[in-house]
């Protein structure tokens, strides 16, 4: 009997199931059921289910209590293999894939939905995505061909299947919400920003801001209005191009302190103030939209609600249920790490299987003791800094760690001539527009343990401004790429781990995640992160000594960790 079916809701409120065989066509017949989640339920030796979109099926799965193992997300995977093939952009739709494979016309996708607020996942999806199951089984079965011919056809599989496990990990954490305390949320909101005034204007300490702006400027400004600060500060004799704190910090002006004050707070009102509170916190929960790989790169975004961006002063609203904790976990310095294992610098690989701080022991062996160096060398090399003091500091890199720098080096070159660039896993960031036929090229792995003939100490010179952008981009890429990468694999580990815990996956961040549990798992659920982190570092680099360590934290508040 086959641990792999696949399902396709049907037009009636049924669902369409069928037993896969080995080259993704139907084993057996495919049965109509009434249930959807009856249909899973009833099916518990099945391990992975093929679907079109995790988020048509699983959310309404998820509402009557049945969680699946693993998936296989058709059009998730679709995005991934178009990216491969250099057609980054194409429709993604399994209509989409289904035309290309019969020579028919192409669909557009259609529109992304926008979130509601305080709502769930949607129990449906736009009129005319859903097909047939035998037609799905035929895009998936040309999917399970076209991975065959990838670069990396086994890394390929691993980073589909990745993806697939990220999605499931998205719809589970938009189904739990982040606990959250709406209570501390207003005392918070009423200490910084005084009382809200009736009809919906500034809260009092806003207006009392705005008033000592304009007392600074001897007329009425409207401190919220980029412009009429501008102007105010040309009329005071004092040019400036912007508003940003970075630059107002520097003018000698009483108007300054009250400004910065106030923008500092009209950002907390706007993006999470009380209305905010209203529409995205219910039953002691904030329930942003989660959607995984929603960049090139791989990292994750929310649809609604700015999870990603909660501030530091909000989060002291983010608290755990009564005789529960939240463990909160940040990777220590991951991209360089990541870095360090996909280069195969042997230097760079043995300072990041050290215990204790990454930056440090670069500093030690690059840089005479000298931390911020180190770090502002690192960080130059995986961001693009290559003037000024970025250059030297490159170069101090380069003697030491010749494979890591020359990695980098060559995904920036790579990118500035147009070819594609591929993380470890081969997620791969689109070509410039206009590339050549070159354009189907891979980059970002060394050709060898040779030397690079010169190519280390490539200057972008020469490179024409979109060019020297897009090269710093992909130099970023394939590492903050791959760290996304090995980020899914932590989380599919990491799930895996609590399946049979009360503990659930709440929070997810780049390289932060969050896990609300009782107390008494905490230390389970920490151990659990740290074994997790390991096993994600041996499957998507394989054998290295490479070392991903977190900082970890049980709290009852969110703001305690820091």
């Amino acid at each position: 009997m086959t641990d792999r079916w696949a399902l396709a809701p049907a037009e009636d409120s049924g669902v369409d199931v069928a037993p896969l065989g080995p080259d993704g066509l139907p084993a057996g017949p495919v049965r109509r059921e009434s249930d959807l989640a009856e249909a899973v339920r009833s099916r518990p030796e099945v391990t992975r289910w093929v679907w079109r979109s995790t988020p048509e099926v699983y959310p309404r799965l998820l509402a009557t209590g049945v969680r699946v193992e693993r998936c296989y997300d058709i059009e998730d995977a679709e995005t991934l293999l178009l990216g491969h093939e250099g057609r980054y952009g194409e429709p993604r739709s399994a209509a989409a894939a289904l035309a290309r494979l019969r020579g028919g016309p192409v669909p557009p996708d259609p529109p992304q939905r926008a979130a509601e607020p305080g709502a769930q996942s949607p129990l449906f999806e736009p009129a005319g995505t859903r097909l047939p199951l035998p037609d799905l089984l035929a895009v998936y079965a040309e999917q399970l061909r076209r991975h065959e011919k990838t670069a990396h056809p086994d890394r390929m599989r691993l980073l589909t299947a990745a993806e697939s496990a990220g999605m499931l990990v998205a719809a589970e954490m938009n189904h739990a919400g982040l606990p959250w305390s709406a209570e501390v949320h207003r005392e918070l909101l009423h200490g910084l920003l005084g009382e809200r005034y009736a009809g919906g204007g500034e809260p009092r300490r806003l207006a009392e801001l705005a008033d000592q702006v304009s007392a600074a400027f001897g007329r009425r400004v409207r401190p919220d209005l980029p412009a009429d600060v501008i102007k105010a500060f040309a009329q005071a004799g004092i040019k400036v191009k912007s508003t940003r704190r970075w630059e107002i910090r520097s003018v000698d002006h009483p108007a300054v302190e009250p400004l910065l004050e106030y923008k500092k707070l009209y950002r907390i009102w706007v993006a999470h103030g009380w209305s905010w509170l209203q529409d995205w916190v219910r039953d002691g929960r904030f329930r942003p939209e989660f959607l995984a790989g929603g960049t090139v790169s791989g990292r994750w975004v929310t649809n609604g609600g700015g999870a990603l961006q909660i501030p530091k002063v909000i989060r002291r609203a983010v608290v755990a249920d009564p005789g529960w904790r939240l463990v909160v976990a940040d990777a220590d310095q991951l991209e360089p790490r990541v870095l360090a294992a996909i280069s195969r610098d042997p230097g760079l690989m043995e300072v990041a299987g050290r215990d204790g701080d990454l930056y440090q022991s670069v500093s030690d062996r690059a840089f005479a003791g000298d931390r911020n160096q180190a770090k502002l060398a690192v960080l130059g090399a995986v961001y693009g800094q290559t003037s000024g003091d970025g250059l030297k500091n490159l170069a101090a890199l380069r003697r030491r760690f010749p494979k890591a720098v020359a990695y980098v080096d060559e995904a920036a070159r790579a990118g500035e001539e147009g070819r594609l660039v591929r993380t470890w896993l081969g997620r791969t960031c689109p070509p410039a527009a206009g590339a050549g036929e070159d354009a189907s090229e891979e980059a970002g792995i060394p050709a060898g343990d040779e030397e690079q003939d010169g190519r280390s100490g490539w200057s972008p010179g020469h490179a024409s401004a979109d060019s020297r952008a897009r090269g710093r981009f992909t130099r970023n890429f394939v590492v903050q790429g791959s760290a996304a990468d090995w980020a899914l694999l932590l989380l599919a580990a990491l799930r895996r781990t609590l399946r049979d815990m009360a503990a659930e996956l709440v929070f997810f961040q780049h390289d932060e995640v969050i896990v609300h549990c009782p107390a008494e798992e905490a230390e389970d659920v920490v151990r659990a992160i740290r074994e997790s982190a390991a096993l994600a570092g041996r499957l998507t680099f394989g054998d290295t000594p490479v070392r991903f360590p977190f900082t970890t934290a049980v709290v009852e508040c969110y703001a305690d960790a820091k």
